[in-house]
């Protein structure tokens, strides 16, 4: 079998932020609908080891392997991280390095890099169909931007996030934020991460999901007992992720 083609795209140009690759796995489409799709953050992560800091997700064999077996699965499209600047452009609040720029990663999402992939890939547009998703800090930023724009994001993967970021801001911005008419969210986090307060704090916020009227086909909470802060952590996790939230078209 040959090796599934991971596409490299760009530089493209992110006003106000560094230029960045996007990287783009298309899995085997099955009939004549556009199939759905899924951003995710730290791009360089998500496909090979060799631009991953710790070891690849290796999600186009992930994606390769549901797909062969007749499962429902996204185009997964990696967005790069821009290096020194990763935690103020994933970090909506302020932090150590900044304000945080999330805003401007976001208007380009929406306005950028959304419209180029629909136009050369053929996704749906469908908030239903549109997955965000990462793990830290990327876990963070899915959860503002699926609240941030409903209308393009209805599906979160929100792995380990960055709960302590701003004093734990997350959680009274969402008081502001009535909850999605389209909204699935997966959320995770492993015991072993920052002594257990990582943990806590997710189940804090799965608690908060669950006073809004979620239920388990809507929000899916993973406590990892052996989980920790790291790619094979979260590489383990993600195929469970991708099923719960693309396995079957999801209707309120």
């Amino acid at each position: 079998m040959s090796e599934p083609v991971v596409h490299l795209l760009g530089p493209f140009h992110v006003p106000g932020l560094s230029a960045r690759h996007v990287r783009v796995y298309v899995p085997p489409r099955r009939g004549t609908a556009k199939p759905p799709v899924f951003y995710l953050f730290d791009g360089q992560n998500l496909f090979h080891d060799e631009p991953s800091f710790a070891g690849g997700w290796h999600l186009h064999e992930v994606a390769g392997r549901l797909a062969a077996r007749g499962e429902r699965v996204p185009v997964i499209v990696g967005i790069d991280h821009g290096g020194h600047e990763r935690i103020d452009e994933l970090s909506p609040f302020p932090t150590h390095g900044g304000a945080g720029r999330l805003e401007l990663l976001l208007d380009w999402m929406r306005g950028g890099l959304g419209p180029h992939i629909e136009h050369h890939f053929g996704v749906s547009t469908d908030p239903l169909d549109t997955g965000v998703g990462g793990s830290s800090m990327g876990g963070l930023a899915a959860l503002y931007v699926h609240h941030r724009a409903p209308d393009r994001f209805g599906l979160v993967m929100s792995m380990s996030p960055s709960l302590q970021i701003g004093q734990g801001a997350l959680f009274g911005w969402l008081d502001g934020h009535p909850r999605p008419r389209a909204s699935r969210i997966y959320l995770d986090a492993g015991a072993q991460e920052a002594g257990g307060g990582l943990l806590r704090a997710a189940e804090r916020l799965a608690e908060t999901f669950a006073r809004r009227g979620y239920d388990a086909s809507s929000l899916k909470f993973v406590a990892a007992k052996r989980g920790a802060h790291d790619e094979k952590s979260w590489r383990r996790r993600a195929p469970g992720a991708i099923r719960f939230l693309f396995g079957r078209k999801w209707r309120r």
